[in-house]
């Protein structure tokens, strides 16, 4: 009988420390869960912009990045929780950018980026941020384009995935010799070099290209708005919880006079006089 009583000591024992052990053990794990803060802070933020894009979205040289967009994005991000060294840039191609967002390796893009019905089949959007209109760019002694038809037999460039160039051939000049390149910056070397007749996008865009210090003089904006293109941040479809908070995120940008301060510093320089902000419109 006492060796029943010991043997039932000892078990007892045994259950009692096993079940300490489990418990700091648990306690262990929960901490190291918590995230780098401790409480479950954010680490970091992918986020899509282009990087050959002059006053919107840039990478210079020395690795930094700069534009109007790449300081829309950093406000947002602010606003969802992450500081600027919290963000991851990650280059976003046109004709990347639904994949990019669909995989998951970014958490948005904000690169120039226009809502139209086709991307929304595809990805959600936040805003609008921002209202520009396609233009042409050509070179500064070249008075034989003037309007969109004077495309006609010319070459046209445009980066691939790109809706702008596809929009003159189909509807507005249907002769035109289209280019498509992978990004902007080889169609400026061919709009110099006189293998390309004019480049076409937003107008935006081309005045950041026209501003650029190497460029001063050599191209000019022909003035046609051709298009409304309303520049949305595009997100992974059906997050409608972030969508909300992107948009609540540009109103502040707008009201606090971040928004104009931004549109001055990155597109001022080239005299480009740019709309209002528009009234957000995704998600409501």
């Amino acid at each position: 009988m006492k060796v029943s009583k010991v043997g039932a000591a000892v078990a007892a024992a045994v259950v009692l420390a096993m079940t300490a052990t489990a418990c700091g053990g648990g306690s262990d794990k929960a901490a190291s869960d918590a995230g780098p803060s401790g409480g479950g802070g954010k680490d970091k933020v992918v986020i899509g912009i282009k990087f050959d894009q002059p006053g919107l979205g840039l990478k210079t040289p020395d690795g930094k990045y700069t534009g109007f967009d790449v300081d829309v994005a950093t406000y947002v991000a602010k606003e969802l929780g992450y500081q600027p060294d919290q963000i991851e840039w990650k280059q976003a191609v046109s004709a990347e950018r639904e994949n990019l967002i669909a995989n998951g390796d970014v958490k948005f893009i904000v690169a120039t980026y226009s809502i139209n019905d086709k991307r929304k089949a595809k990805v959600d959007f936040a805003g609008p941020y921002f209202l520009a209109h396609q233009d042409l760019l050509v070179r500064a002694d070249d008075s034989s384009i003037t309007k969109v038809e004077d495309l006609n037999k010319k070459k046209l460039c445009s980066v691939t995935g790109s809706t702008s160039a596809q929009n003159i051939k189909k509807d507005l000049a249907k002769e035109a010799d289209l280019q498509e390149l992978p990004g902007y910056s080889e169609c400026l070397t061919g709009l110099e070099n006189k293998s390309i007749d004019a480049l076409t996008t937003d107008n935006s865009i081309l005045a950041g290209y026209a501003a650029q210090e190497k460029n001063k003089g050599k191209f000019k904006l022909v003035g046609l708005n051709m298009s409304n293109e309303n520049y949305g941040i595009g997100l992974k479809k059906g997050d409608k919880d972030l969508q909300t908070k992107i948009n609540a995120a540009l109103k502040k940008m707008v009201s606090d006079g971040s928004w104009e301060a931004a549109v001055k510093k990155n597109l001022g320089p080239a005299d480009y006089k740019n709309e209002p902000a528009p009234q957000i419109t995704e998600g409501s």
